[in-house]
């Protein structure tokens, strides 16, 4: 399988994070957090029904290596939390979804993560041991409305920063890298010239 990014829609959250090298593609900035990006997401959909979700950005993780690329094929809701109601945390009470939602395309011979998305910029991820790996702050919601509509997803995160108390500096400074790391894989991707990567849709 190729990546037809003609037929597909790139999303991002923010400007910065694409710096404009994606414009020939179509592609929405959605805005911070999973309000904003269900309501664009869905309204893209709307407009014109994409074959193929992407999702591209920056994440935070103590576990990959800052720098990186990860694809991220479950993702949680990290700041649901209905505990004192008895309900396992992370998971949406009344709701027949589970806590994990397992959602999109798998990319073979790179590193896979769970993403856990929260509408709060994590600076604390290290201090204790949660079921995610990297963190942000949109993919979630991405992932859910992709699964509810029954539309390929692929979300391809860049290791901006460490999910600690330098984070918020470390995440402006490695944004111009992370573009450039995302849209040169995309296009290799895309053209399926990249050495032993293997796309299939995650079942």
């Amino acid at each position: 399988m190729s990546l037809k990014l003609d037929e597909s829609l790139i999303v991002f959250a923010l400007e910065m994070e694409s710096r404009s090298l994606f414009d020939r593609h179509r592609l929405i900035h959605t805005g911070v957090g999973k309000i904003h990006a269900a309501y664009h997401l869905s309204k893209a959909i709307c407009q014109k029904r994409p074959a193929l979700v992407v999702n591209l950005g920056s994440a935070g993780s103590s576990v990959h290596k800052t720098g990186s690329v990860v694809c991220c094929t479950g993702f949680i809701q990290r700041d649901m939390d209905v505990t004192p109601l008895g309900v396992e945390k992370y998971a949406t009470p009344f709701s027949s979804h589970p806590t994990l939602l397992s959602n999109g395309i798998k990319l073979e011979n790179m590193p896979h993560a769970i993403c856990g998305t929260g509408d709060n910029f994590e600076t604390s991820h290290h201090q204790d041991t949660p079921p995610y790996d990297v963190v942000d702050m949109e993919a979630y919601a991405l992932a859910h409305i992709c699964e509810e509509e029954n539309i390929p997803f692929l979300c391809l995160k860049y290791i901006s920063d460490g999910a600690d108390g330098a984070a918020a500096g470390q995440w402006e400074d490695a944004l111009h890298d992370g573009a450039h790391k995302l849209h040169d894989m995309l296009i290799s991707f895309e053209n399926n010239a990249v050495n032993g990567y293997i796309i299939h849709q995650d079942q």
